[in-house]
């Protein structure tokens, strides 16, 4: 009997190490969890989701998840909280976060140029920038890229907003509710990420003021970028490097496939925002943005030169925010 309970109490142990091996094997699956925009301008990330690559390539090995922010302070904290390990966002919030962390988020790889226009009212006299002294501008966020560019227009031509002490008003407006402002004339201007300018073109006969090579930088500037946490780099570098392989293979497809992208675009803002676009207004939004994933350092360093003189980092960027090898 003695024996008969000392094998049963043997083999429960036995079974309980081997369950205890199948959890620990089990959760110590890679996980990537990857933050991006239902944006066109975070068109790679849309193209990766929607075809499942990333889960098709690391199928069993490593657990791939999808996060959608609609602003990039929020996509900054969850990086900093340690919820998001890749992140696709604009080059302003990656900079913010560079310098907050310290140097533990970098730029990886970039994702798209350009892809923003100043557009004004049909009835508006505006014609330069300097016509937008005592006119009221709108922008999609305090803080963001296409604010950045504007106080740089503003300071270019000897102007500065409302809250420095000029006279342009500069009100941060959801680019959905921009139309409506602009319809009801709360608003003289705005400068606005695709495909909100060609819908105000479209939509609403707004006129261009500076079309997408004209806001900075000749459209030689991120749109958006992708950043990566130092220790998820540190500890994981074999997936940070295949990442950034299928990044730039969607950013090839992207190029060289039009007709399914807007299929790809729509399907995947439709799935979160329940929004989908004509494929004219995409053409068009396509039209001012370059997809490619070489990362213009110049320009990443002109935005944290910027960022520095309007305040927006308290202190100066140091070098090292756009990693040169991932290995």
């Amino acid at each position: 009997m003695k024996k008969r309970i000392k094998s049963i109490i043997m083999a429960v142990g036995i079974t309980g190490v081997f369950l205890l091996s199948a959890c620990t094997k089990k959760e110590t699956i890679p996980k990537v969890r990857i933050g991006y925009f239902p944006n066109i301008t975070h068109t790679q990330a849309l193209v990766l989701k929607d075809q499942g690559t990333l889960e098709e390539k690391w199928k069993d090995q490593v657990e791939v998840s999808w996060t959608s922010f609609n602003a990039g302070p929020a996509e900054v904290e969850a990086i900093f909280a340690g919820e998001i390990d890749i992140g696709y966002i604009g080059p302003v919030p990656a900079i913010n976060a560079y310098v907050k962390s310290n140097g533990d988020v970098q730029i990886l790889t970039n994702a798209t140029d350009a892809g923003a226009v100043l557009v004004k009212r049909t009835d508006s006299d505006i014609e330069t920038i300097s016509d937008l002294a005592g006119k009221k501008v709108a922008i999609p966020q305090i803080g963001n890229t296409q604010h950045l560019c504007l106080l740089q227009l503003l300071e270019e031509n000897g102007l500065s907003a409302t809250s420095d002490g000029g006279d342009v008003e500069v009100v941060a407006v959801e680019n959905a509710d921009v139309m409506n402002m602009m319809e009801q004339e709360n608003i003289d201007a705005a400068l606005v990420p695709e495909p909100w300018g060609s819908i105000l073109e479209s939509q609403c006969d707004a006129r261009i003021v500076l079309d997408f090579d004209e806001i900075f930088l000749e459209g030689n500037y991120p749109t958006a970028v992708v950043v990566v946490r130092k220790e998820f780099l540190e500890q994981y570098p074999e997936l940070v490097q295949e990442f950034l392989e299928e990044h730039e293979d969607a950013t090839n497809y992207v190029n060289e496939n039009e007709e399914e992208l807007y299929n790809i675009v729509n399907r995947q803002i439709e799935q979160e925002t329940s929004k989908s676009y004509d494929a004219w207004i995409l053409k068009s939004a396509f039209d001012r943005i370059r997809v490619q994933a070489e990362v213009n350092e110049e320009a990443i360093e002109a935005f944290g030169k910027i960022c520095y003189e309007q305040a927006f980092i308290q202190e100066e960027m140091k070098e090292g925010i756009v990693i040169k090898n991932v290995n």
